[in-house]
């Protein structure tokens, strides 16, 4: 018909040489990373902000992504961070009076490309099925021998050190002078909404790059410690790591996320494993062992804390399973203000159960507080 657009076309080539045909969406060109996909039914922004998902190719669940456009205050870090985008239905057109631009407009400013109209579900059974891979996508090199060569020269996620890319290169500082409570933040790779957290609750922030050891957190004369999300093999960062042991000998009450949680337990000499493809989605049941108490949870990572590395080691308490695989979702260090999840209790987007813990990790700094001055707090 006059005036359509007609639509370029795109291929996804996997790993292991499975090939699927659709249409080009975002920026025209050629993108490799891990494939993962994601089970949640909104949030698709936020989604893709996620400095978690660097250098991963993301197929959304979601038959429909783009419909309500993109919203200036949706955003987890200053730009899109997935490697590519695969989709069922992808609409360049917005629907919601509040939107700021269509995501096709988002994905060409950062220069993501993406493939739609793709069998979306028929893909993720076969990731499920075979285990996470590497992808490639090309809406300028359609020639699938090309691609399968080029497929197979991307390197593996594992033992891949990737937060270095994503974290600040200086520090800087969010929040209320005046708040009472001072907590420093060190950048694995952090979500927006981590901060807005701490904010709310009467904490001056200042986010630290990644490699920041305890010396030169302590010159914020923080009352705590956050370990962020983010992105890569948490074995292949053992400098971090040999800094947050020094950081967990401190009295220093310490709070980890994900990346963060995942560090923790290695400065612990306990030991991560990769996933056979990952927890992406907000939907993810939690029990919380201490209380009994079930949590549905935002989740996005591809490694794992060993379950038998944490039952072999006695100062370290289970305090999270994940009830679809039992595989360990929080850990705390007995006799220390030092605690650590797996998945994302900020939850942007997603459910807000576990918003509690950013209560437990201000009631851990109240106590240093007292303990380390003698003066009550609120």
């Amino acid at each position: 018909m006059e005036g359509m657009t007609i639509p370029k076309p795109a291929v996804l080539v996997l790993e292991d040489g499975t090939v699927f045909k659709g249409n080009a969406i975002g920026k025209i060109g050629t993108t490799t990373g891990e494939i993962a996909f994601n089970t949640g039914m909104t949030g698709y922004q936020e989604v893709f902000t996620d400095p978690s998902y660097w250098k991963q190719i993301l197929v959304m669940n979601t038959a429909h992504i783009g419909n309500y456009g993109v919203h200036p205050e949706e955003i987890e870090s200053d730009s899109m961070k997935i490697s590519g985008l695969v989709t069922k239905k992808f609409s360049p057109t917005y629907s919601r009076p509040s939107a700021n631009g269509s995501l096709q407009e988002f994905m060409e400013r950062d220069e993501v490309v993406g493939i739609s109209d793709i069998d979306t579900r028929a893909l993720v059974r076969h990731i499920r099925s075979k285990g996470a891979m590497n992808a490639i996508i090309s809406s300028e090199d359609l020639d699938e021998e090309s691609l399968k060569a080029k497929v197979k020269e991307i390197p593996s996620m594992a033992g891949l050190e990737l937060a270095s890319q994503v974290s600040c290169q200086e520090p800087y500082i969010v929040g209320d002078e005046n708040a009472p409570y001072r907590v420093a933040l060190l950048d694995l790779g952090v979500k927006k909404n981590i901060v807005r957290c701490l904010n709310e609750r009467g904490c001056l922030v200042k986010v630290f790059p990644y490699d920041t050891n305890l010396e030169g957190l302590k010159e914020f004369n923080p009352h705590g410690i956050m370990l962020s999300n983010g992105p890569g093999d948490p074995s292949a960062m053992t400098n971090v790591v040999e800094h947050v042991k020094e950081m967990a000998g401190s009295e220093l009450p310490i709070f980890g996320i994900c990346l963060g949680h995942q560090v923790l337990a290695l400065s612990q000499g306990l030991t991560t494993e990769k996933m056979h493809n990952g927890h992406r989605g907000i939907n993810h049941p939690i029990k919380n062992l201490k209380t009994g108490k079930g949590e549905i949870t935002s989740q996005n990572h591809g490694f794992v804390v060993s379950k038998d590395s944490v039952s072999n080691n006695g100062e370290i308490e289970l305090t999270h399973i994940h009830l679809n695989d039992d595989t360990v979702a929080g850990i705390e260090l007995k006799g220390k203000k030092v605690f650590s999840v797996q998945y994302h209790p900020e939850a942007s987007a997603g459910p807000h159960d576990s918003r509690y813990l950013f209560d437990q990790f201000i009631s851990n700094i109240k106590a240093y507080i007292e303990e380390t001055s003698g003066v009550e707090t609120n």
